[in-house]
C-alpha cells in the first residue's frame, strides 16, 4: 500500500504583541499532513512567551481553532481588538 505524503504550504501572519512574541510579522510553512488552526497556533508557539488570548482569521474570515487548514490558506494570529 502506497502512503501519499500531504504537503501544503500556508501563510501565517503575526499582529501586534504576538508579532512581538514571535519576532516577526509573517512567515511561510509547509505542514507535512492536514492541521487545524488550533495545531498549527500550538506548534508555532511553543517556544514564545503569549499568554493572553488569541483570534484567528483565515482568508480574511474569522475561524475557530478547529478549521482544517488547506493549500495555499493564509492565517492570521492577533490579539482580541478593542474599539472606541
Amino acid at each position: 500500500m502506497y502512503h501519499s505524503l500531504i504537503i501544503m504550504v500556508i501563510v501565517v501572519k503575526y499582529f501586534a504583541s504576538i508579532s512581538d512574541a514571535v519576532g516577526k510579522t509573517s512567515e511561510k510553512i509547509v505542514l507535512q499532513h492536514e492541521m487545524t488552526v488550533g495545531e498549527v497556533w500550538t506548534d508555532v508557539s511553543k517556544n514564545i512567551k503569549y499568554a493572553g488570548k488569541v483570534m484567528t482569521a483565515v482568508n480574511h474570515e474569522y475561524v475557530d481553532e478547529n478549521y482544517l487548514l488547506r493549500d495555499e490558506d493564509e492565517v492570521a494570529f492577533f490579539p482580541p481588538v478593542t474599539g472606541g
